[in-house]
């Protein structure tokens, strides 16, 4: 059973990602360590006692349709009421509507509790989140006065929709449309699958955040338009009314996040009997601009799916840890004990775990660190400003791909170590691999991901953002270098060749585009994410092992440097060799 790991997510927050500093400085109002505390360990106890026991009834008890109306996993509405009254949907919620106004980085410490505990269920919270920022940042005053404090309380949830059946990552191609209204509101006509929650049992409305085109709009992105599109329009008096003109039609089977309800949405096709067609719409931001309102959303959302990866991970880590010490097999010279000796006791095994943990920290701190910038970002001016906010938009893409794609190369590593047992649903282990492998593809593909690290982060501040990010990175290493803790020098060195495998792929990357041979950039694109990564990641346990030299750190730091990092070499390889080979054989893959 998953245990939520309060004290390493506290000092990863303090003194990995940067939290400790920013109090001390009094940057984040009255928020202190002492109640930093106590919010990580409730939240805790809440994901270890209370959401983690129905993480397998949602996997084995999915949502059922019946009626254009969702009955949700067996306990699990009754679950959602008690988070929310609990705070927690509020915790960085604007004051000014009810919202605590916490710092993001506490925000994404619960998130990786609760999608440890249960991802499925910590889908729909995430979504409202992202559409509180949404409306808080582009919505008008009434529209922010009559949804925000439901949406923060919790009461209502919020949704995204983007794609279509013929519109997937390209929203070129949306086909969803808007109609004006004489009232100033709209119509919104079309549909929409894959809508997380878009139908459920849980709140008392749902509050859709929908891309259409207007009938005279641009073609291309340039013609989106957002729109807020209610369950159930509200009256004036600020509770639900009668039924909008949009249903859900369908839910999809997937290979995991079973106890999540995944929806085909209709908007505008009748669904009300008496009432004329089409979903009754507010604007959110500008026509035509709807893009950038989402991307708010979409932003938010990205971070959030990285903490979906860091969650599996220590979920997956933790079970099989536990098996690992249970389960005898064999001889092992480490084992004095008698008959078999717990699997843990075999190298190969502990490569395996030891793997598994250098990943999760790793992800763990990198979006810790994402997080970090956002909140100070929030809190500076002027140049400062830009700094944290270019650091922000630098670190999404590698927390949200790096952390999705290890959620699913830890929960592997977690099915190969309880051996045929993880193969058979009984164990559990194959549940978190089957949870996991979502998070790399929505929203934006990883390789998306990627080409968005290469052609609009590495330009930041004229290209000198990044490399003054990579200093940062081999100040620390050269400080554990020189720290006098043992092994930290050998250590420190190899982790130092992966910063210089960094500079150089950047450097790389950054004279193909100024070249403008933009398909050789993006041919390098995924293995130079994965890149930065370890080379962040190692310079982040050396920086854990600084702040707590403890035998267990300093030794993770050192069976990183030793048995991990040395893959920044092929991956350097990749990214500055690789291109031609690449685009010359995928010439043959092209159909006619």
């Amino acid at each position: 059973m998953y245990r939520a790991p309060v004290d390493e997510i506290a000092f990863t927050l303090k003194d990995v990602a940067g939290l400790r500093r920013a109090l001390d400085e009094g940057r984040l109002g009255d928020l202190s360590v002492d109640l930093v505390d106590a919010i990580l360990a409730e939240a805790g106890r809440f994901a270890t006692e209370e959401v983690a026991p129905l993480g397998t009834v949602g996997d084995r008890n999915g949502p059922v349709l019946k009626d254009g109306a969702v009955t949700t996993t067996p306990g699990w509405k009754d679950l959602y009421r008690r988070w929310a009254e609990g705070g927690w949907n509020s915790l960085t919620g604007p004051e000014e509507f009810g919202g605590q106004g916490l710092p993001t980085m506490l925000s994404v410490a619960t998130l990786e509790m609760w999608n440890s505990a249960a991802m499925a269920f910590a889908l729909c919270p995430t979504l409202t989140m992202g559409a509180v920022e949404a409306l808080d940042k582009h919505a008008t005053d009434a529209l922010k006065r009559t949804y925000l404090p439901k949406l923060v309380s919790g009461e209502w949830t919020g949704t995204m929709n983007l794609t279509e059946p013929q519109a997937g990552s390209d929203l070129n191609a949306l086909r969803a449309r808007a109609e004006r209204a004489a009232d100033g509101t709209y119509r919104i006509f079309g549909q929409k699958i894959f809508i997380t929650y878009g139908e459920q049992d849980f709140s008392d409305n749902i509050v859709h955040l929908v891309l259409a085109r207007l009938p005279d709009a641009p073609a291309g992105t340039r013609g989106i338009s957002l729109f807020l599109v209610p369950k159930l329009l509200v009256d004036a008096d600020g509770t639900p009314g009668r039924r909008n003109d949009v249903f859900c039609a369908s839910l999809e089977h997937k290979l995991g996040i079973h106890g999540s309800p995944t929806c085909t949405m209709i908007f505008g096709d009748g669904f009300v009997a008496g009432e004329e067609k089409g979903a009754v719409g507010w604007l959110v931001g500008e026509e035509n601009r709807g893009l950038a309102c989402m991307f708010t959303m979409m932003n938010n959302a990205r971070l959030a799916i990285g903490l979906e990866g860091v969650g599996i991970a220590e979920a997956a880590f933790q079970k099989a840890l536990a098996f690992a010490n249970e389960r005898r097999q064999g001889k092992a010279s480490g084992w004095s004990g008698d008959g078999m000796a717990p699997i843990v006791h075999h190298p190969d095994v502990q490569r395996m775990l030891l793997t598994m943990q250098a990943h999760t920290r790793i992800a763990r701190s990198i979006s810790f660190c994402c997080a970090h910038a956002l909140d100070m970002a929030r809190v500076s001016e002027g140049g400062e400003k830009i700094h944290w906010q270019e650091r922000a938009n630098l670190l999404t893409p590698v927390a949200k791909a790096y952390s999705t794609d290890i959620g699913s190369e830890v929960a592997s590593l977690g099915i190969q170590v309880h051996g045929g047992m993880g193969f058979v649903e009984e164990t559990g282990a194959a549940a978190l691999y089957r949870d996991a492998r979502i998070a790399s593809i929505y929203e934006g593909t990883n390789g998306i991901q990627a080409i968005d690290l290469v052609t609009r982060k590495l330009p930041q501040s004229d290209g000198a953002h990044v490399h003054g990010y990579i200093a940062e990175l081999a100040a620390t290493v050269a400080a554990f270098g020189k720290s006098g803790i043992d092994g930290a020098a050998a250590a420190a060195a190899r982790l130092d060749q992966s910063i210089e495998d960094l500079t150089a792929a950047t450097r790389h990357l950054q004279s193909m585009l100024a070249a403008g041979e933009t398909d050789r950039a993006l041919a390098g694109a995924t293995p130079y994410l994965r890149l930065f990564a370890l080379a962040a990641g190692g310079a982040c346990l050396a920086r854990a092992a600084l702040a707590d030299p403890s035998p267990q750190r300093v030794a993770l730091c050192r069976f990183f440097a030793e048995n991990m990092a040395g893959d920044t070499v092929s991956l350097r390889g990749q990214v500055v060799g690789g291109a031609d080979g690449l685009l010359a054989a995928g010439r043959h893959l092209v159909a006619g």
